[in-house]
C-alpha cells in the first residue's frame, strides 16, 4: 500500500474530517509528507476539505 492509499484508509476508517497533524498520527507518517500528499489527492480530486483545515474522501 503507497502512501496516498494510506492516508485516504486513514480518512476513511475515521469516518469524520480529519486535521492534517491527526492523519500524520493515524498514519505514522511526517506531518510534512502528509501535507504534500493532501495536496495532490485535493488536486486529483480525491479528497475535499468540508472546512478549513479538515479533510474528507469525496464520496
Amino acid at each position: 500500500m503507497d502512501k496516498k492509499d494510506l492516508i485516504l484508509k486513514v480518512m476513511i476508517d475515521a469516518n469524520k474530517p480529519l486535521k492534517t497533524g491527526e492523519i500524520a498520527e493515524l498514519s505514522k507518517i511526517s506531518k510534512n509528507e502528509v501535507s504534500k500528499i493532501i495536496s495532490s489527492l485535493k488536486k486529483e480530486g480525491e479528497i475535499e476539505s468540508p472546512k478549513r483545515c479538515y479533510y474528507v474522501p469525496k464520496k
